[in-house]
């Protein structure tokens, strides 16, 4: 006799098309997803003051720092998945993330505002959160089928989403009571739950008869394979470019919002629940969207337009700016952007990798989601400081955002038009 499915696993099956024997692996995702991002986002805020204390320019500087520890920490991580399997790395990921939030607490209660202590922190962060995120993705790819990453992947990011939603709230409502410190601990509390959802969804990936009873060993290979599949194929190569046109449209907006926000707040708490604010309005609207469009849109209508539609926006939303330059409209553009980026962009662009090999959905992938990202982060950064040092406004750096959202607009259509022809043969 089996068990009735739980209330929530009837609500999946209602309401986003999750079989009753998918259930068990979409609920451990979900909830992984949710204390990763979750722990995360509580922290985020803190980066972000971070970044106002230092100024645009020192940090257009870490961003090199950045792109280089990204670099670094590929082949490592190329290293690690090759050699020890992924029910006994996983997990060891996760822990790490979770020591290390804690010992930053303990620094920063003995020196807050310490630049040394802060900059070491915003790279870390930086590095840290794309390759967290990317080694998520990895796994669930491994996990679930092409047709299943369609139906299910909108439903599992909502679980990131909503963790995303609770993370800042945590800091909003926590910041001014317990200070950097104590955000720091709270994200580190968050990664412990990752910890266990992470080993339960391997306890589903390895069930007898499941996708990992027989696949959970070491990778192997080169650590720097990664590379080498990226430059042999044409497809992955354009998905770097999509990723890197998605980071110049994001780059310049983030520095944009360094500026205004410096120029319209004054106070270091004032800004943080100004970041987390924006961060808690993307996600509820992000929750919606992932749960009761994503999938559906990816099955009916394909990938291509999940990819296409957001850059289409963002372009409109940097000609807006370009006119304007004022808070309110960079609120709604950073809140349209996020939002779009997270409910149809990155469930869109997981997809892409859905009928590729192992050794491409982790070590390609990952090459593609930290360094190459970081990389663009690092030269875009650059780019945005030239321009502003020749004398030129905001305004021309939001019209190079717009035609840098309109190209990432028709590699994505291709993309798309490529995934779908895969998906048919």
């Amino acid at each position: 006799m089996t068990a009735a499915p739980s209330p929530f696993a009837r609500l999946l099956g209602r309401y986003a098309k999750v079989e009753p024997d998918e259930a068990p692996a979409v609920m451990a995702a979900f909830g992984l997803f949710f204390f990763v991002l979750g722990g995360y986002f509580a922290v985020r805020p803190v980066r972000e003051t971070i970044g106002t204390i230092l100024g645009s320019d020192k940090v257009s500087d870490l961003w090199i720092l950045t792109s280089i520890g990204a670099v670094v920490i590929v082949p490592l991580y190329g290293w690690l998945v090759g050699k020890i399997r992924r029910s006994v790395l996983l997990p060891a990921i996760y822990t790490a993330v979770a020591i290390a939030f804690a010992v930053f607490g303990v620094l920063f209660r003995n020196d807050p505002e310490g630049l040394a202590l802060g900059s070491t922190f915003y790279v870390g962060i930086s590095v840290l959160n794309l390759m967290l995120v990317s080694v998520f993705w990895s796994f669930l790819l491994e996990l679930f089928s092409s047709p299943q990453a369609k139906r299910l992947f909108g439903v599992i990011a909502t679980g990131g989403t909503l963790g995303a939603l609770v993370g800042p709230l945590i800091t909003d409502l926590s910041v001014q009571h317990v200070g950097t410190s104590g955000v720091l601990f709270i994200g580190a509390a968050m990664f412990t739950g990752a910890i266990v959802c992470q080993r339960i969804l391997i306890n589903v990936w390895t069930a007898p008869g499941n996708a990992g009873e027989h696949a959970d060993r070491a990778i192997g290979g080169n650590p720097f394979a990664g590379v080498s599949l990226v430059l042999k194929s044409p497809f992955l190569l354009m998905i770097a470019l999509f990723v890197v046109l998605l980071s110049t449209a994001n780059t310049l907006l983030y520095f944009e919002q360094l500026e205004i926000v410096r120029a319209t707040f004054t106070d270091n708490a004032q800004r943080t629940q100004v970041f987390a604010r924006i961060d808690y309005i993307v996600q509820t609207l992000t929750i919606l969207s992932q749960f009761f469009l994503t999938g559906r849109i990816a099955a009916r209508l394909g990938v291509t337009a999940l990819l296409v539609a957001v850059p289409l926006i963002v372009m409109v939303g940097f000609l807006a700016l370009s006119m304007t330059g004022s808070f309110a409209v960079l609120a709604i553009v950073l809140v349209v952007r996020r939002w779009g980026e997270y409910a149809f962009i990155r469930p869109g662009r997981e997809m892409l990798f859905s009928k590729l090999d192992t050794e491409s959905k982790y070590k390609a992938k990952n090459l593609i989601d930290v360094p190459v990202y970081r990389g663009a982060d690092a030269l875009v950064a650059q780019l945005q400081n030239a321009v502003r040092a020749s004398g030129m406004a905001g305004a021309t750096v939001a019209l190079i955002g717009a035609g840098a959202a309109l190209t990432w607009a028709g590699v994505g259509a291709w993309l798309g038009s490529r995934h779908e022809k895969k998906a048919d043969t």
